[in-house]
């Protein structure tokens, strides 16, 4: 069974994307591991490439900054690193550069794999979402932030990354089946300075709308107030993968937050009361639910 990992990255270090951590968390599974590094305003080439690996793959691209709608973008790099997966792969474990995964879900995701491999029923598989906000030390849970969503999908052309790279779909639009399992992605796309988060603010924001609306709704700030926008947030008890634990011990901001005036919204509390009692999801899916893998 050939494992090929997937990424894409541009102006890392600028924008203070985890995207080594990133990478090296899905090395022990893969096989070989495709990085569509873009043109860059920084040194995020020399960056990659002092990961000293001989499973990676540099592939460089130049991004198509004149599109600006639905961050299409982003999905339109991340295919062009699909185009590269090697024809005897079985699958693609696709990881974005602010997403990392704990060592301890290697094995799950690997035995999912295993499997699915010969159930035509798979097109992927599906992973919880850790959401941390702030600092290392809260997680996000409101409806906001999507639950679940796919990032090993099987070695098939009618797959193909879409919309703004948030999941996949496959042939003509159709959502993908797949088997849950019982692993996490640990998402640190809201937990950097915060002047690396305000830069951050301005330029991803920029692949969804025009200068007009940009200059409209982000504030001019030089820092990113994260207190400005927090929903429902939790603390987090457990361990963070090992490969992040240095950045972690670098942090030189802080972020404090009151988790007792952090309340669900009766949106949160309908939707929630639903699922757990009724067993009807009124989340956001981008996928068909096939199957669970048993932990």
């Amino acid at each position: 069974m050939k494992i090929t990992g997937v990424s894409i990255i541009k102006d890392a270090i600028i924008y203070d994307y985890p995207v080594v951590e990133s990478i090296q968390s899905i090395l022990p599974i893969c096989d070989e591991v495709i990085v569509a590094v873009g043109k860059s305003n920084d040194e995020t080439l020399e960056l990659v490439k002092k990961i000293k690996d001989k499973k990676i793959k540099i592939i460089e691209t130049t991004w198509d900054e004149e599109n600006r709608t639905g961050g299409t973008i982003l999905s339109n790099e991340t295919n062009k690193a699909l185009s590269y997966v090697s024809k005897d792969t079985d699958w693609i474990f696709y990881i974005q550069a602010d997403e990392v995964i704990h060592e301890k879900y290697l094995e799950v995701v690997r035995r999912g794999m295993k499997e699915c491999k010969d159930d035509d029923k798979i097109d992927g598989l599906l992973f919880n979402y850790l959401h941390f906000y702030g600092s290392y030390d809260y997680v996000a849970v409101s409806s906001g932030w999507y639950q679940e969503e796919i990032r090993v999908v099987k070695n098939n052309r009618q797959v193909y990354s879409y919309g703004d790279a948030q999941g996949f779909r496959k042939q003509y639009n159709k959502k993908l089946n797949v088997c849950a399992i019982d692993a996490y992605i640990n998402h640190y796309g809201w937990v950097r300075a915060p002047k690396s988060m305000q830069k951050k603010q301005i330029k991803f924001n920029s692949f969804w709308h025009d200068d007009e609306w940009l200059d409209k709704n982000i504030p001019k700030v030089e820092r990113y107030d994260y207190n400005s926008s927090v929903h429902k947030l939790i603390r987090f008890e457990e361990t963070h993968p090992q490969v992040i634990q240095k950045r972690i011990k670098t942090i030189n901001w802080e972020f404090k937050y009151d988790i007792s005036y952090s309340k669900f919204s009766l949106k949160d509390k309908v939707k929630r009361f639903l699922l757990k009692y009724l067993g009807i999801n009124f989340y956001y899916t981008n996928y068909k639910l096939k199957k669970k893998l048993n932990s």
